[in-house]
């Protein structure tokens, strides 16, 4: 065969393909060229596969405990200067497999996207929550993020019988885990972590359109040299949180 026809087959190839034993003894660069690739790409779904695995371990313990709609809960938001913070809940079926999945922050935009648009397709149900930043300056972040996670769990169209929350503890009537770097931890709070932090970054790509000149879309409403240069520059909107330095400074 020639290597364009063995490089086509090895896309399809298994580990235990008899064919791959073949290849392995041909000498040809071309040939060695694709079966290293190979190893890497097997190599690399044996590790999402693994990492995989580990995030729904907190899940598979609790399905065992008897529940079966585990809510994930994270938010996204809280240290910018502008713009609301975004909770998101998410249940996902207890069959729900997304190899790559991290949390939101490690990803790229694109994986992102990506992977936002897998959720809300498999996922049992969704809810987002959002506070403003004129709520934020009047009950501060802390209770503005609590606040934004009650909304989005009262928001889902199924009711969970069990909280996985990032690294909060909230008042509800359902049994909760709070866990440290959750996003990085469950696949639950992952893929809430990705909704919130899609949703969010959709949202001020809008407010970049109705407020020029802060770089909304880029920056996210965070203090970027060019968001503090367009603050100096056009002052402070709507959507700008005053109590937070240095826009409380301008004020």
């Amino acid at each position: 065969m020639s290597v364009n026809e063995i490089k086509l087959l090895a896309a399809k190839m298994s580990e235990d393909d008899p064919l791959l034993k073949k290849l392995k003894k041909d000498n040809r660069k071309g040939v060695q060229k694709i079966i290293e690739q190979y190893n890497r790409n097997l190599q690399r779904l044996k590790k999402e596969k693994d990492d995989f695995s580990n995030l729904t371990i907190l899940e598979n313990k609790i399905v065992r405990q008897g529940y079966s709609a585990i809510a994930g809960i994270d938010e996204v938001g809280r240290g910018p200067l502008a713009g609301p913070v975004v909770a998101a809940a998410v249940i996902l079926p207890q069959d729900f497999y997304l190899p790559g999945i991290n949390d939101s922050k490690q990803l790229s935009e694109t994986k992102r996207n990506e992977f936002y648009d897998v959720i809300r397709e498999k996922a049992v149900s969704i809810g987002i929550g959002m506070i403003d930043a004129e709520e934020i300056d009047t009950i501060n972040i802390y209770e503005a993020t609590k606040k934004a996670m009650l909304y989005a769990i009262s928001n889902l169209q199924r009711n969970p019988d069990y909280l996985l929350i990032d690294a909060m503890k909230l008042d509800t009537p359902y049994p909760q885990e709070s866990i440290i770097k959750g996003d990085s931890k469950s696949v639950s709070i992952a893929a809430a972590s990705i909704v919130a932090k899609v949703t969010r970054d959709k949202l001020m790509k809008e407010y970049a359109l109705t407020y020029p000149g802060y770089g909304f879309d880029k920056n996210a409403g965070y203090g970027t040299k060019g968001h503090l240069e367009g603050l100096k520059q056009n002052g402070v909107t709507p959507i700008h949180r005053k109590s937070f330095a240095p826009v409380r400074d301008i004020t």
